[in-house]
Parts: C-alpha cells; structure tokens; sequence
C-alpha cells in the first residue's frame, strides 16, 4: 500500500510538471519576444556611447587647446617629434610635459579597452599600441636628459651635513630621488631621502667612486607588456540586429563552420619584432593576441561557443575575452623557470622602481659672470657594477629601502621582482634578505645589481568573494557591495557613472584618495586596480581560483536580466549556487522599492540555467538543495518573466522606465566582477 501511494504521488507530480512544461513552451515565444524590446536598451545604450564618443572627438577639435588627438597619426607623430627636438631639459618642465603625454597615453589606452570591436579597425588597434609605446619610451628619454642636467649643477643641492647632492622632485606621477657622491668618503655610503624614506646602502668600492644613485619611482608601469593591461577586461561585442530575432536553433551552424575554417587555417603569429628598447613591438604583439584563440580548439569548445554565439534574443552581448575565450584558449606552455613570474597569476602594484647608479658628469663651473660645463656625447652614462673585473659571486649587495605609497593596499607582503629587458619578464632571483615592515609600510632588500624593481599581489587574493549584493536605491540608482576575504567594496551606479563609494579593510576606510570620484566601469577598473584592490577576473583565473564555473550561457543570459531589472530588485549571493550545477546559477532576489536594506526574510531563492528559470521552496536555512519548486509557482523561459510573476505593478513600471545607460553600467560591472562564479 504504502508503494502503492507513493507510484501514485510521483504520478500525480509527474503530470503536473509536464504541464507546467507545456505552458512553458507555450508562452515560450511571447516571453522571447517581450524581453527582446527589453533588451533593445542595450543597444540603445550602445549607439548613446558611439555618439558621445564621436561628439568628445567634435568638441577636442574645435576647442584647439593645442593637444594633439593621440588617434590621429599625423597629429600625434608632430607631437613627438617636436617634444624630440625641444631641448628644453629642466626637470619640472619635463615632468610638467610628462602630465600631458601620460594624459595621451591614458586616452589611447582606454579606447583600446573600452571600444567595441564593431568600431575599431586591427589597423587602428596596432597604430594605438604603437603610439602607446613610442610616447613611453620617449618620457623615459626625457625623464634620462633631465637627470643628467640635474647632476650637472650638484651645487644647487649640496647637503649641508655631508657635502653630497640629494634631491627630490616630484608630483602624482613621478618622484625622482637622486643622490650624487660629491665628497667620495665611506661613512657616507648609506643614505635617506627625508620627503620620501627611500634609503640605499652601496658597497664601499661605489662609496669611494664619482658615481650619482637615482631612485625614479614612476606611479604608472610602463615596463610589463603591454597585454598585461589589457587582458583581463572582458570585451562586449554587438550581434547583428538580424540574429537577434533569430531562434538559437537556426543560428548555431554558422559558427561552427567559422570556427572549422578557423581550425583548418591558424593565424601562426610572426616572428616577433622588438622595439629599441627590447619591448615586443605592437604589431607582433597583435598578431600574437589574435591567433591565440584559433589554435588549438576542440570540438567540445567550439559547440560551446557556438551556443554563447547562437542565444537568441537574450543574446545581444557576446563575452569575448572573459568568459569564451577562457574555453577557446589553447593551454600554455608551462613556465619551467621558478624565478620568472607569471604576470596571469601575479600583477605590479604601487607603479615601478628605476634603480640606477650613474656616472657623474662633468660638473658647471662658475668663472666670473660665466658658468662653463664640459658637453659629453654619451648622454646619462649607466656605472657598471657589478665591474666586468670582479669575478662571480665576490661583489657585495646594494641594500634598498623603499617606502610604500598609501595609495595602494598590499594585503599580504608583497613579492619583489626585477625587470630582465632581455628575456622581456620580471624575475625574482638577484633579489635576497627580504624584509617586510607592515606597520611603518617600508621593505627592504639586497640587489646583485641596479635593477628596475616592482612589487607584485596575487591579482586574485580577493577571490572567491565571500559576498556580493545589488540592490536599487533610487531611480536609475542601485548599489553593488562586493565582500572580499580582506575588505568591502561599495560601488554605487547613477545613470551613466558608477562611483567607488568606499573601501573598508577591517571595518577602517581606506582608498580615500579615490572614492567619491563619479567614473566609468572601465575607468573604476583600473582605478581599482591600480590601487590593489582587484576584484575582476581575467580570462585565466579560474586556474588560481577555486571556482566551481558556470556555463557561458546560464552566466551570461544571469547577468543581461538581472541588469534589465535592476532598477526594481535586490540580488544577492546564495550558498547553494556552489551546490548547484554547472549549467545552472542560483541567486537570491527580492522586489525592492525603498533605499534601505533588504531584510532578511524579503528574499526567495531563484534557479536558471538560460533558458529556463524557476523559484525555489528552500530557503538560505535549509538543510539540504533541492530544485523542488516553490508551491503554486510555475516555469517561465526568462528570469525577467519568473520575477514579473509576483512583482508589483510598480516595480515593472520602473523596470520598463529605466534608462538604458543606468542598464548597461549595471551589466558592465556584473560581467566584469564575475559574481556568479567567482563567489
């Protein structure tokens, strides 16, 4: 009997979830459809940023301040060639110049990262990361020429104590420490910078030689390749308008027979160029990114692709770099060298230390009314040491000090690295005796050599998130807090703009010096960024996160609707989106019109896997997960329609008066933190 009722209880639920399966497919089209005008505020979004970029380049044209446009080649090439050949060699006028060049570096480097690819030209792309490098290379010139006329008139900054030249210059990019052995005396070997607590201790034999120590530490890296600043931002692109209204079954063929013909004819990257200074020039830099994802595929994900490709009208964004190409990606040789850093897994944070020691060049003498100085050839003359003479392993160590800038959080101690312009890495051996002072934020250490030295974070020490929220606070208002192992990020979203509201490590605000400011997503990246405090994945980080993924399509589509509603519901983290599937996301959610916080028992739990979703009957508490539906709900094709459901008449007001932009910076910072995998 008692299996007798229970066959019957599984039969009665069987039928009742094949109906709710036939209405699903019923409405399955109307659903599709209805969502699709909703989703035409991406691409409205789309067309507002084109025209705002096309009306900034208008509006620099007619306002002839006397910058150049850095896209423009020709404008930008006079711009070089002039600062060349200006002679102009004071130290406060070449960093005063510099503030312009990084404003043009900055510009070229953001409509790289932040240019649809519909709307930029390879040609482009390649002339952009050329100019990039060729203004880099010539402030670093620049920035060589005026130290060289600092050490020419030493006098100017004699040390009343020792007798030695020390100066330091700076402003928000760039601070010069330079030292200069004027009296030649041992007990004058080590020393400290006052303004800024950068010290070193030279060996004896450098203590007793007419040498200069320049400590430049640039707040910017213009060292790492250049694809280390553009890897990890996920790069959107726009399909078709006509594959829009295509079903997903009709558009699958395609690019499968795209990416077959990409398999049958890889892109083998050329021979790589180098640039003056040993960089990977632009264009082989290039042709190395783009033939990256056509080696190497297989059959299984390629069909993946092809289903990111083929999501019908949900499907307007396409992940390229993000969340494809972590599929697409053939592996990687292995790093074999322990010493080579692997720049996937660790970034350079706090700018870059230029560590030299420099010949001391003939100094101004001053003959009546006269000042006479003897003009050498050789320009800013690198001292060698360890000297060619000293045989391996006798020469003693140069001990450096440097304070760490408050700008930027180290969260543990930071790895020392030094730049090998040979084999284009950052490498830690020559580096030893490493000392970490957390509370006075200084590190010291002993170098072989001069290097140039940067300190390294794991780029993902905030990953998994413990947490994350998204929650409305006004019209075209929301708010998203990311809760990290180490702190907790408050971005608030307004129109347009998002703005980093506060940093809290331990319950302290930190980061001061950045918050408040109103940005754009890609702009708040870097910011973040730059300031150690990453909490966007790149391509690759899944291999150093424990992180259960998710499917592309659940994932992407999650992130489309949860930004279309956005401006009515609250969204938050659930534990069991890691006891779910891998084709399937979970999330919390509730309808929320006020500005306060969502209180607890206001949540429901939802389940979707992209193409179906559906609301849970178990709650945060309970014991064990389970895709049992909540009674009296149904199936529906869309989140959008399941939450449409039970929402109020007016949350769906507000859902269908957001404004386009509020949507899309909404779905910018979801797909660039990653939340339903990375949590």
């Amino acid at each position: 009997q008692e299996e007798a009722a229970r066959l019957e209880k599984q039969r009665i639920e069987q039928e009742q979830m094949e109906k709710l399966e036939a209405k699903d497919q019923e409405r399955r089209e109307s659903e599709l459809a209805e969502l699709h005008s909703l989703e035409q505020k991406f691409l409205s979004a789309q067309q507002w940023k084109a025209d705002y970029r096309a009306h900034a380049k208008w509006e620099h044209y007619l306002s002839c301040d006397g910058s150049p446009d850095p896209t423009i080649l020709q404008e930008i090439n006079t711009f070089i060639s002039l600062w060349r050949e200006d002679q102009s060699e004071d130290i406060r006028l070449v960093m005063e110049k510099g503030e312009q060049v990084l404003n043009l570096i900055e510009k070229l480097q953001f409509l790289l990262l932040d240019t649809p690819p519909n709307e930029i030209t390879e040609k482009e792309t390649v002339q952009y990361q050329e100019s990039i490098l060729e203004l880099q290379n010539l402030l670093h010139q620049k920035y060589n020429g005026a130290t060289e006329h600092l050490l020419k008139v030493t006098n100017m900054y004699e040390d009343s104590e020792t007798g030695n030249m020390q100066a330091v210059i700076k402003n928000k990019n760039v601070t010069f420490c330079i030292w200069a052995n004027l009296k030649k005396k041992v007990r004058f070997k080590n020393h400290t910078f006052c303004d800024t607590q950068h010290g070193f201790e030279l060996p004896k034999s450098l203590a007793v030689s007419s040498v200069a120590v320049r400590i430049l530490h640039t707040h910017y890296d213009h060292v790492s390749p250049l694809w280390l600043q553009r890897q990890s931002v996920p790069k959107l692109e726009v399909l078709d308008s006509k594959e829009l209204t295509q079903r997903s079954e009709d558009s699958v063929e395609e690019p499968e027979e795209k990416e077959k013909k990409a398999r049958e004819e890889p892109n083998v990257p050329a021979e790589e160029e180098t640039c003056s200074d040993g960089r990977k020039s632009a264009s082989s830099f290039k042709e190395k990114s783009s033939s990256v994802a056509d080696i190497n595929e297989t059959e299984e994900e390629t069909e993946k692709k092809s289903e990111i490709s083929a999501i019908p009208s949900e499907g307007i964004w396409l992940v390229q770099d993000s969340l494809v190409q972590e599929e697409t990606n053939g592996k990687e040789e292995a790093v074999t060298d322990e010493n080579i850093v692997d720049l996937q897994q660790f970034v350079p944070v706090g700018g870059v230390y230029h560590i030299d020691v420099l010949h001391l060049p003939p100094q101004v003498k001053q003959i009546k009314d006269w000042s006479m100085v003897e003009l050498l050839d050789v320009g800013l003359e690198a001292y060698p040491y360890p000297s060619e003479e000293a045989e391996d392993g006798t020469h003693p160590p140069i001990q450096i000090t440097l304070r760490l800038s408050d700008s930027v959080m180290y969260f543990k101690d930071p790895v020392i690295a030094r730049w090998d312009p040979a084999g284009q890495q950052w490498r830690t051996d020559g580096i030893s005796k490493l000392t970490y002072e957390t509370q006075e934020k200084s590190i010291t250490f002993e170098m072989s050599a001069f290097y140039t030295i940067a300190l390294l974070q794991d780029a993902h020490l905030n990953m998994p998130y413990q947490a994350w929220e998204l929650r409305p606070t006004g019209t075209d208002e929301a708010l998203l807090i990311v809760t990290t192992v180490f702190a907790t990020i408050q971005i608030q979203i307004k129109g347009n703009q998002c703005m980093l509201s506060s940093v809290a490590v331990e319950e302290r605000d930190v980061l001061s010096h950045v918050t408040g400011k109103w940005i754009s997503p890609a702009y708040l990246r870097a910011v973040l960024k730059k300031a150690g405090v990453n909490i966007f994945p790149g391509e690759h980080s899944h291999k150093y996160v424990s992180v259960k993924k998710k499917a592309p399509l659940a994932e992407v589509r999650a992130y489309q609707q949860m930004a279309l509603v956005a401006s009515a519901f609250a969204f938050a983290w659930s534990k069991w989106n890691q006891a779910a599937s891998q084709e399937q996301v979970v999330v919390k959610v509730s309808e929320h019109l006020k500005a306060d916080s969502v209180r607890d028992e206001e949540w429901s739990l939802y389940l979707f896997n992209g193409q179906k979703a559906q609301k849970l009957k178990i709650t945060e508490t309970s014991e064990a997960f389970s895709e049992e539906l909540e009674d009296d709900s149904e199936f529906h094709s869309t989140l959008y329609h399941m939450l449409k459901d039970s929402a109020s008449k007016e949350a769906i007001d507000k859902v269908e008066r957001a404004s386009c932009l509020f949507v899309d910076v909404v779905h910018q910072l979801l797909l660039a933190t990653r939340v339903l995998t990375y949590s």
